[in-house]
């Protein structure tokens, strides 16, 4: 089959959990035999906020549409798949990739297309006033980036594309979750059109043994509840070590709220993290908010690392409850303080990266992801849309 994947690529690189995956699946489907072409770009770091040309092409960019369209029908390709549009895509570009005679897929990694953050976070709260509205909430709040004129961009692009019913175009979303499809559904999308396919992670260094310590990988931002683990592990002494990797707008002060038996790494480069988490007893994600998918739980798996996470969102999907790791309620340190003293017990340990990894074999490998996208492509093309 000839793909072609869109992607408008974020700026922080490598570091994005949604660029890696548009690589990597771009790498799965050249390995089974398909013919791949990837139109990525990325956007000017003055972002939409101030670059007037950038907001334009969020709204409608006929560049974007043109090129797609001519490679579609150059390279005769099939099946177009896409991931991020904005800023420099455009939602027209699955207008022009229609026209010109492809089926159109298009992953949900977050919810973009209903909420300018993508992550129905304001505040520092859960927030859903946009979902099956106009986004203009969004704009009167700033909540792209703290930016009026780049909330405004946005909403004028959704707005403008809902009313053309350019998303009709796409024969078939995958959400990452059925947490994220069924918010989808919830805004009113069509049931029938939204399937899910779970992220994947590639092979790597199992865990041997228990594991030293406790692992926090990610942003260091107030929606991750860092600070919850951090109280936590104020009750636990030194009877476990924590090491938190990241960097965020809250670096500075949870190192200084950090107990005894804490250790920050910092930012680390994502080929250090299969062996960080591979000496891991748990990872732990106490995020307070709608988490869609996160990567790093199918990566801690794939190492037969079990995780520690809360129940909200997606996260009761993705962590079978003392299968594959524990389910604690948002904010309740005591409650994480309990969970992480129940995997300090050696066979407590083993016992659920077992099941770490036989969900990682089951449903988040290589062979499973591929045979997903396979079967997504065949049914979009099916579907004759």
């Amino acid at each position: 089959m000839r793909v072609l994947i869109l992607h408008s690529r974020y700026l922080s690189g490598a570091v994005s959990g949604e660029n890696r995956v548009v690589a990597d699946e771009a790498t799965l489907l050249r390995q089974a035999g398909h013919e791949v072409r990837v139109l990525s770009a990325e956007p000017d770091d003055r972002g939409l906020a101030a670059q007037g040309h950038a907001a334009a092409s969020a709204v409608w960019s006929r560049r974007a549409a043109s090129q797609v369209a001519g490679i579609v029908r150059s390279e005769r390709i099939e099946v177009v798949h896409a991931h991020n549009l904005f800023p420099t895509l455009s939602p027209a570009s699955l207008s022009a990739a229609h026209a010109a005679g492809a089926t159109v897929v298009m992953t949900l990694h977050n919810f973009r297309l209903l909420c300018l953050p993508a992550t129905f976070l304001r505040d520092g709260r859960v927030c859903e006033d946009c979902l099956g509205r106009t986004p203009w909430r969004g704009v009167v709040h700033r909540c792209y980036r703290g930016s009026a004129a780049g909330s405004a961009a946005l909403a004028t692009s959704l707005t403008l594309h809902r009313a053309v019913r350019t998303f009709d175009r796409v024969a078939r979303f995958l959400a990452v979750s059925a947490f994220v499809r069924d918010k989808y559904v919830e805004a009113g999308f069509a049931p029938e059109r939204v399937r899910v396919k779970a992220n994947f992670a590639w092979p790597a260094e199992r865990r041997r043994g228990p594991g030293d310590y406790f692992l926090f990988l990610g942003r260091l931002a107030p929606e991750k509840g860092v600070d919850t683990i951090l109280r936590a592990w104020a009750t636990l002494g030194t009877r476990a070590e924590l090491v938190v990797a990241g960097e965020g707008p809250d670096r500075d002060a949870l190192r200084a709220a950090a107990p005894d038996g804490v250790r920050f790494l910092g930012a680390v480069e994502p080929g250090e993290v299969p062996a960080l988490l591979a000496g891991a007893r748990a990872l732990l994600v106490p995020s307070r908010w709608y988490e869609a998918s996160p990567r790093t739980i199918v990566e801690a798996y794939a190492c037969g690392v079990p995780v520690l996470a809360s129940r909200i969102g997606a996260l009761p999907e993705a962590v079978a409850d003392d299968v594959t790791g524990l389910l604690i309620a948002p904010d309740a340190s005591r409650a994480w303080a309990d969970a992480v003293l129940r995997l300090c017990v050696d066979r407590e340990s083993e016992r659920l990266g077992a099941g770490a990894f036989g969900a990682w074999n089951d449903r988040h490998s290589p062979a499973a992801a591929t045979a997903a996208l396979e079967g997504a492509y065949a049914e979009a093309v099916a579907s004759g849309s």
